[in-house]
């Protein structure tokens, strides 16, 4: 089996795999981003109408004005990683050493940071909705912060239909403990809220859930990956949002394996992975978004 087929054939259980851990990935199939530009850009349409005006039985309708723009945005995120595998130490199972060296490296370290970007993106935009302070929230607390924050997006004319709940691990168990139920004396009980009036909820690791994150050059081999930004990143509690206003694009998601005979630095099977990508908040709907943090 040459390289090409070692791709495609591991390809479709990577998708899976990020599917499957990653946070974000349930506004894949809810966000539409219009590509028709040069490879390092996409293309957004944006749009602008007139209120109404008075209607004039002598000269009728007011006319209006309708603006449609395609605004030109850079993506600015270039992710990349290399592995080697030595020929001998793998000789005759290539297939299972990069089926598990690539499935654990998007599980650990691409989803994580993919997410954790996106989230901070969000966060950090300007005109979002945000608590006015953080706070710490448990059970008795928990359930009123979050009809705060859908009453602002209520405020904002956000629709109700189709909001999505991303919420830290640790906010998600007070959230259901916060729920009053009647458990039955079967021997299995499933207390995990997937719902909240109507929003979907998604429990999110306090590791990839924060205002903002620094992300590392990764210049030697023992670097890289993403931090919290030490100076101003603080951990969300949760982020209440309608998918219309956000979007995420991936211009380049390409694996590219080398065997060694075609790899000319070393007797070495050859992994590479590059990530070209970028996350934002559209201007005209940043009122769908309500961020609240943690204390400081």
């Amino acid at each position: 089996m040459n390289a090409i087929d070692l791709a495609e054939k591991f390809l479709p259980i990577l998708d899976e795999i990020y599917a499957a851990n990653s946070k974000t990935a349930i506004l894949d199939s809810k966000i539409r981003v219009l590509d028709h530009s040069a490879a390092n850009k996409v293309q957004i349409f944006k749009t602008s109408l007139t209120g109404l005006g008075d209607y004039d039985k002598a000269t009728g309708f007011p006319i209006g004005k309708v603006t449609g723009t395609w605004e030109d945005v850079q993506l600015t995120k270039d992710r990349a990683r290399a592995f080697v595998v030595d020929a001998m130490d793998d000789e005759e199972s290539i297939g299972m050493a990069f089926g598990t060296l690539a499935g654990e490296f998007l599980r650990t370290q691409v989803v994580p940071e993919v997410d954790a970007y996106r989230f901070a993106t969000w966060a950090s935009a300007s005109g979002v909705s945000k608590v006015s302070t953080g706070a710490t929230l448990s059970s008795n607390n928990i359930l009123a912060a979050i009809d705060a924050a859908a009453l602002q997006l209520d405020n904002n004319d956000v629709p109700e239909e189709g909001r999505i709940l991303f919420i830290s691990s640790a906010c998600y168990r007070a959230l259901n403990a916060a729920i009053s139920r009647t458990l039955s004396t079967e021997r299995g009980a499933e207390r995990r809220l997937q719902t909240l009036d109507e929003m979907t909820i998604i429990p999110v690791p306090q590791s990839r859930f924060y205002t903002s994150v620094t992300l590392n050059a990764g210049a030697t081999e023992t670097a890289g990956g993403y931090t919290k930004t030490a100076s101003t990143g603080k951990d969300l509690n949760f982020i209440l949002m309608h998918p219309s206003a956000v979007w995420q694009a991936k211009k380049h998601d390409k694996i590219k394996i080398f065997s060694p005979d075609v790899n000319q630095s070393a007797d070495a099977w050859l992994f590479q992975y590059r990530l070209y990508h970028d996350a934002g908040v559209y201007e005209n709907k940043a009122g769908g978004i309500y961020i609240h943090m943690k204390a400081e």
